[in-house]
């Protein structure tokens, strides 16, 4: 299918506006001429031509009623003395010249006054009747058959001329006022186009700049919108992609570890019977904690995963949280003890209540001390405060030791990030217990979030809505 334009047709449309044009003018004239006939009638001017008032003698003239519709009568006789004067006076003299005499004859239409004169041959004066001109359109269309051919010819061509140039002069501006018109709607398409071709070709950076204030600058900003949210969902479908990938990988190698020694030890355990009873008995102890490492990281995946899940469901009850983490403290003192650690807890007397799920709830609290005591050393503190603020109770969890890295601190909470880079099985638990704690504040519809910087160590903050 062939395209057409937009450009021409705009100018399809102006040559119609052109020819409405040419035909509006010649009905302009047509009712310009009707008009003129229609009020020729009802001027004063008309009602009191020169040639009905005249008289053989000019004192007997009756100029009353002109001079009553502020019009004036003049006599001038043919010495150019002005004998007869009634009304406005525009000669403003006694006596002329013959050559101011004809300056005034040829000077008429120049004036804002309309003049009717008439000669007398008999008396040999000329009667001047005046009256001050309201509107004159100076533009008569006269045709007179007993002219010469050569004037009708030259004539004609000036009109044809004339004619022509009034037709190219409005052809001309139809045509460059319909290229700027279309110019100042294909040029903003043709950039919103661009723009949507880049996005297609997938840049997803492109943007459009119209620098205009009508309907095109809102459908530049909705353009621009859309590509930024086309921008932010395909980053973060990237994002997502590459978090898959690294959680694939990591699960791979959180088990391949645990794997690999527990066959490899299983296989030694059955070619060589001749091995010593304590060494066998190291052997099984290893395949055993090998075992639990990878069930302990499959079972807080599946945990991990069912939290994802639309399913999943809190089972909340009305609870002082108050009381239950006084209650969830000391059960982590003897905890704290055996690893060498201070405590300080600060729960206030008085009760407050929020809506738990207190066994998911207190896995929270656990993960965060498991992860205090795996990486600090033995001396560190560890302090609990609850307070309230704002109708959140809220829940500080902070020790003095090594703290998170830095490089650390935005993806804390991602699956499989520790703070001991190398992964050791030792040190390094399964990377995911503060993930699974931020989902089960979440739940409760409060949040997990670390505080870095706000005091040595590392500082935890955990709030959940108060009732």
């Amino acid at each position: 299918m062939k395209k057409r334009k937009l450009s021409n047709q705009f100018f399809r449309n102006f040559l119609v506006i052109f020819l409405l044009v040419i035909l509006d003018t010649v009905l302009a004239l047509v009712l310009l001429s009707a008009a003129s006939g229609w009020i020729s009638g009802s001027l004063a001017k008309n009602r009191y031509p020169a040639s009905s008032i005249i008289r053989e003698d000019y004192t007997q003239i009756d100029a009353s009623a002109i001079v009553r519709d502020g019009g004036g009568v003049q006599v001038v006789d043919r010495e150019y003395h002005v004998v007869y004067s009634r009304g406005i006076d525009t000669i403003g003299k006694d006596k002329l010249t013959a050559g101011e005499f004809t300056a005034f004859l040829t000077g008429c239409r120049s004036k804002p006054y309309h003049y009717d004169i008439a000669y007398h041959p008999e008396g040999e004066f000329w009667l001047i009747v005046t009256f001050p001109t309201s509107i004159r359109l100076d533009f008569a269309l006269v045709f007179n058959k007993e002219a010469s051919a050569g004037d009708f010819a030259q004539a004609g061509k000036a009109i044809a001329v004339a004619a022509l140039g009034y037709i190219l002069i409005i052809a001309l501006s139809a045509l460059i006022y319909s290229r700027i018109t279309a110019a100042r709607i294909t040029v903003p398409l043709r950039k919103l186009c661009d723009g949507t071709r880049l996005l297609r070709e997938g840049d997803y950076s492109a943007r459009v700049d119209l620098r205009l204030k009508n309907e095109f600058a809102e459908l530049q900003d909705t353009f621009n919108d859309m590509a930024a949210r086309i921008e932010h969902e395909i980053s973060l479908r990237r994002k997502s992609e590459e978090d898959r990938r690294r959680l694939i990988l990591d699960i791979s190698h959180d088990l391949k570890n645990p794997m690999s020694s527990i066959q490899g030890y299983a296989e030694m355990l059955l070619k060589k019977t001749d091995i010593p009873e304590q060494e066998r008995q190291e052997y099984i102890d290893i395949i055993l904690n090998n075992s639990k490492r990878a069930n302990l990281l499959l079972s807080e995946l599946f945990e991990l995963s069912r939290m994802d899940s639309p399913d999943f469901s809190l089972k909340l009850e009305r609870t002082d949280i108050s009381e239950f983490i006084r209650q969830t403290c000391g059960e982590l003192v003897s905890q704290l003890e055996h690893e060498g650690f201070e405590y300080e807890f600060n729960i206030p007397e008085e009760s407050i209540y929020v809506m738990l799920d207190t066994h998911r709830f207190g896995r929270i609290i656990q993960n965060l001390a498991n992860n205090a005591m795996r990486y600090n050393p033995p001396g560190t503190r560890v302090t609990v405060s609850l307070t309230v603020q704002s109708n959140l109770a809220v829940i500080d969890f902070i020790d003095d030791g090594i703290g998170i890295p830095p490089h650390l601190a935005d993806d804390i909470f991602k699956p499989f990030v520790r703070a001991d880079d190398s992964r050791n099985s030792k040190t390094g638990g399964s990377g995911l217990g503060l993930s699974i704690a931020k989902k089960i504040a979440e739940a409760h519809g409060g949040n997990l979030a670390f505080c870095p910087g706000v005091v040595k160590g590392a500082s935890f903050r955990i709030t959940v809505p108060a009732i």
